[in-house]
């Protein structure tokens, strides 16, 4: 919009300006005039300011009044042109000229983009421009261009840089550059602040200092370098808590994580100490320790552990502070602090969607410098920003940067220039800032919570420092960085450096600063004085006793009336809406599958099992690559408008529901979203949280999660968790990469009733199984339960079940073959079996005449916790049995056998042969041919239903 001025005005503004070549002047301001857009920024200002060019809007002037003019400059205007491109350059690029660096060891870029000179431009000409003409919201006692420049490169490459030019959101870049810009900013510190601050930072190293004498050469993953991080999550801690925040949810690794633990959540110095002080020899143990301090395999070491604190406004809670545990593998609590925050926003309480207050909760992720670029599960986590089931209204990012990662050095660690250039993809707003600089820190973390708290977007700070130590304190980085360790051990430690500059500014002396010093230290002796000859405590397992007696008495029936209403709403849709009509006659079938007579498919199974569990008031929570649609298309919970592409969940309509049903596609991402769900239910363990992947061999992406949180995560941290992994399995000839779940694997995590897995023939097996897991969560029984779900199966009619199996039954550990075993002492080969093969038993056998009394079929369908109790008593009912068959269509060296065999073998009666009938040992999982997967499959069949293989067996000596 142009400022209306006087031909006066105009005319004069413009001969300040020398006279522009007006020619070109003036098919500028009629391409300004037509679309502001396609001129030049420069030119827009140039024209908001000084309006229409002489003579762009009326005849050409007499050759006399020309000449009568003022003399003009032609070069004048592309010299305004290259100073706006300076200012943009020096927003851009100020970074590269920034000072940063404590130790001065980072490559120095080329920033000749910065310097005038590089576009002809010297100080008279700068200083010829008015400041605003190049700089819209200059300060009003910066005048000049000259002095505009002088301005803003000062801002831009001070101890604190800025890269914003990558944010797309105009309103953001403008409100980011302004706010650096104001003048204000950084706002400084008042004196009882810095007085504060210094305080802070002499308890950091002074904790550090200790543990280094009193525990000499144990690892601690020290933070110094990097010892303002403290302080700044105390300023974060505060902003965000003022900002209404009822949770603070945060993550990190190691380095740094004890002395957050002591001073940001409150744990005591003297337990802290009491971990030391009771640790295992460290010469035993290898660089991360890979036992706990507890005897055994349980518990973790204390520089992985979490801690919990309250802060409270009088009486009142106002914010709960939570620090996830984590493993060694160092950023993959990312997805799972996540997960923690979205859960503490979300309201379950009602039918539908939760109601999510991003308000509720904040998150902060302290990263290292070496991990953010180089480990995959950073870039799945950014990826969830602005997805709607996953995103949580931003979180602020720390990269605790100390150059260095165990002893490789960032030129061989990325391939980028900074650490924190990942976060560019996704239009993170970057600040660089030098760990020397408490106060520029502290600014740092103040926008950071600004810019959350404005947008609901994350934010990245790059803490850029070193590392005073070795990788964990008994390690010698001499040995491979010798330069940079020369210039560390003759570095002054920040508290000394701040310390000195609050002295100058005479708000401390160098009296009061040894008094603050001698005091931490007094604190922290009288701590370790109080353990140092106590007896350790008795070692302490998260170990819990069998709980199947107390599993089997949930009753997870729901009468047959109830069950009929539920299935009644389900097919009920808003006026006009429009299904897919293909689909509209599958889900029309429902309508009488809870008759007498009828059946109930999988996936109804399903739909029901979820709308009992929330009608009981159980939330659900269920995430997956295609969730709403299910991968096999049988889910549908999810409908689609097919005139208008509007959608309509039925569960959240049901009247029944007392609870809500989340139900979201998932990136495609397998760690990062079972990572997520994970943390999402061990915060909010009420809620049955569900997890599908797209087939189950893609688990295979989500190993680390797998290992180190489901399956171990309640006996290194007491962390319990009952989140459902429905991972499609069997093998239908699709190739190695669609076939299996990999069930080997979970099985060989079983330990201490970690979780459940199964792998189930019925859709009965899997509504009481669903109802029954819900029933577990928030007990002391709460366990994750690993499904090898079905993909033919599911519209198989012999894993359908009538409506009495969902209203009268019971998830039953090991269901037998109905028809087979009627005389026991006949049976002379007693098969065991798991999932999509015992079906194909069965349908083998229905094709077969003649009769099958010497044969009984069981099917395991839970393999663990081993079911021995139900086996054992199988077993004593046919001891005339000359073998005992385990089938599966897995290799040998996968699937349940090598689990499986000890304990078929341990329970056999005496003398009877344990033997295997499956695919051979393989290298892949499955083959990629149709043909010779169909013949496998007729070869494992066949074998296992021919009386006369148990001869040939036993005269082979199985």
């Amino acid at each position: 919009m142009i400022t209306n001025k006087s031909d006066t005005q105009t005319q004069g503004a413009w001969e300040s300006y020398y006279g522009p070549n007006l020619g070109y002047v003036q098919e500028q301001y009629e391409r300004y005039v037509n679309d502001p857009e396609s001129v030049d920024e420069t030119y827009r200002k140039v024209f908001e300011t000084w309006g229409a060019p002489p003579m762009a809007s009326a005849q050409p002037a007499p050759v006399s009044a020309v000449s009568a003019s003022a003399p003009f400059d032609p070069s004048m205007l592309k010299k305004g042109v290259d100073a706006g491109k300076l200012v943009w350059n020096i927003r851009a690029y100020g970074h590269l000229a920034a000072d940063i660096d404590p130790l001065g060891i980072i490559p120095k870029p080329d920033t000749r983009v910065l310097e005038p000179e590089q576009y002809g431009l010297s100080q008279s000409d700068l200083a010829a421009f008015p400041a605003s003409l190049i700089w819209d919201g200059a300060p009003e006692n910066v005048k000049t261009g000259w002095e505009a420049i002088q301005k803003l490169r000062q801002t831009y490459t001070g101890t604190i840089a800025f890269e914003f030019s990558h944010v797309h959101e105009t309103e953001e870049r403008i409100w980011l550059n302004r706010h650096v810009e104001s003048g204000h900013f950084p706002a400084p510190l008042s004196e009882t602040e810095k007085v504060n601050l210094l305080e802070r930072l002499i308890e950091v190293e002074q904790f550090e200092e200790f543990l280094h004498r009193t525990f000499v050469g144990q690892k601690r993953f020290s933070i110094e370098g990097n010892d303002v991080l403290v302080p700044m999550l105390d300023e974060l801690v505060k902003s965000m808590a003022d900002d209404g925040a009822e949770h603070i949810l945060m993550g990190m690794a190691h380095r740094g994580r004890l002395n957050v633990l002591a001073h940001v959540l409150g744990k005591p110095y003297e337990k802290i100490f009491s971990e030391f002080h009771h640790s295992p020899n460290k010469k035993l143990f290898p660089s991360e320790g890979s036992m706990g301090i507890n005897f055994g395999w349980t518990g973790d070491v204390k520089y992985h552990l979490g801690a919990k604190r309250v802060l409270k406004d009088g009486s009142v809670v106002q914010t709960r502070i939570t620090l996830a545990n984590n493993p060694s593998h160092l950023e993959f609590v990312n997805p799972v602090v996540e997960g923690f925050a979205r859960a503490a926003q979300e309201d379950r309480s009602k039918p539908g969607y939760p109601q999510q207050d991003v308000n509720k909760a904040a998150t902060v992720l302290i990263h290292g410098d070496s991990a953010f670029p180089g480990e995959g599960i950073v870039a799945e986590t950014l990826n969830f920003n602005k997805l709607p089931g996953f995103q949580n209204g931003g979180t602020i990012h720390i990269i605790a940067n100390n150059n260095i990662g165990f002893t490789t050095e960032s030129r061989d660690s990325r391939s980028t220039h900074y650490a924190s250039d990942l976060a560019k993809g996704y239009e993170i707003p970057i600040v660089h800032v030098n760990a020397d600089d408490p106060e520029a820190c502290i600014a740092a973390i103040r926008l950071a919570c600004e810019y959350r708290n404005k947008f609901k977007k994350d934010f990245l700070i790059d803490l850029v420092g070193y590392r005073r130590y070795g990788h964990n304190e008994t390690d010698d980085p001499d040995t491979t960085q010798p330069l940079i360790y020369d210039k560390v051990k003759s570095h002054p430690r920040v508290a000394s450096i701040y310390a000195g500059l609050l002295e100058k500014q005479g708000l401390v002396s160098k009296e009061h600063n040894s008094r603050l010093i001698q005091g931490v230290q007094n604190r922290m002796k009288e701590a370790y004085d109080k353990i140092k000859d106590q007896e350790q405590e008795p070692a302490t397992s998260h170990q819990q006793t069998p709980a199947e007696d107390r599993i089997k008495a949930i009753k997870t029936g729901v009468p047959l009336k109830k069950l009929r209403e539920i299935n009644a709403d389900l097919l009920k849709r808003p006026e006009g809406f429009n299904v897919y009509p293909k689909l509209q006659r599958i889900l029309e079938r429902r309508e009488t599958a809870l008759n007498d007579g009828e059946k109930v498919d999988w996936s109804l199974a399903e739909t029901l099992a979820f709308a009992s569990i929330i009608a009981d008031g159980k939330p659900i929570r269920i995430t997956g690559q295609d969730a709403e649609r299910a991968t096999f298309a049988h889910r549908n919970l999810v409908l689609h408008d097919v005139k208008n592409g509007s959608t309509y969940c039925p569960l959240h309509e049901l009247p029944q529901a007392k609870a809500s049903f989340a139900i979201h596609n998932s990136p495609l991402s397998e760690a990062s979203v079972l990572g997520f769900e994970y943390g999402y239910n061990v915060y909010s363990p009420e809620t049955l949280v569900i997890w599908e992947a797209q087939f189950g061999d893609f688990a295979n992406c989500a190993q680390v999660i797998t290992d180190q949180f489901i399956s171990a995560g309640r006996s290194k941290w007491g962390q319990k968790s009952s989140l459902v992994m429905l991972l499609p399995h069997g093998y239908e000839g699709q190739g190695p990469e669609h076939s299996s779940a990999r069930l080997e694997r979970f099985l060989q995590l079983g330990g201490e009733e970690n979780f459940t897995v199964v792998n189930l023939t019925s859709a009965a097996q899997y509504f009481h199984l669903l109802r029954r897991q819900a029933a577990l969560t928030e007990s002391e029984d709460a366990r994750p339960l690993i499904v090898m779900s079905p993909k033919s199966l599911i519209r198989n009619s012999r894993v359908a079940s009538s409506g009495k199996e969902l209203s009268e039954g019971q998830f039953k550990r090991v269901l037998e073959q109905e028809g087979l075993g009627k005389h026991p002492e006949r049976v002379e080969r007693l098969i065991l079996c798991s999932g999509k093969i015992a079906v194909e038993l069965e349908e083998a056998l229905s094709k077969e005449e003649g009769p099958h009394d010497w044969l009984h079929i069981v099917r395991v369908e839970q393999l663990y916790p081993f079911p021995e109790q139900e086996i054992r008593d199988i077993f004593a009912r046919y001891t005339n049995a000359k073998e005992i068959l385990w089938v599966q269509e897995e290799p040998e060296n996968m699937g349940a056998w090598r689990y499986i065999e000890p304990h078929l073998r341990k329970l056999a009666p005496q003398g009877t042969p344990v033997n295997y009938n499956g695919r051979p040992e393989r290298s892949s999982t499955a083959s990629g041919f149709q043909q010779v997967h169909s013949f496998e499959q007729q070869q494992i069949v066949s074998t296992a239903l021919n009386q006369k293989s148990i001869k040939h067996n036993i005269a082979l000596g199985r």
